[in-house]
C-alpha cells in the first residue's frame, strides 16, 4: 500500500500562503495558459457540444429532482 507523505514541502512554484501569490517567482498566468486550436465551426465540434450540453442538462434535472 502507498501512504501519503504529508511532511513534504510544497513545490517551489506553488504558493502555500495566499500572500505569496503576488510575489516574484510565482507562476505567471501567461505561462499557465495553453493555446488550444479547435475549429469551432466544424460539424464534429457542434455535435460534441450538443451532446455535452444535453448530458449536463439531464444531470442538473436529476440533481434538482432528487433534492426536492
Amino acid at each position: 500500500m502507498s501512504e501519503l507523505n504529508t511532511k513534504t514541502p510544497p513545490a517551489a512554484n506553488q504558493a502555500s500562503d495566499p500572500e505569496e501569490k503576488g510575489k516574484p517567482g510565482s507562476i505567471k498566468k501567461a505561462e499557465e495558459e495553453e493555446e488550444i486550436d479547435i475549429d469551432l465551426t466544424a460539424p464534429e465540434t457542434e455535435k460534441a457540444a450538443l451532446a455535452i450540453q444535453g448530458k449536463f442538462r439531464r444531470f442538473q434535472k436529476r440533481k434538482k429532482d432528487s433534492s426536492s
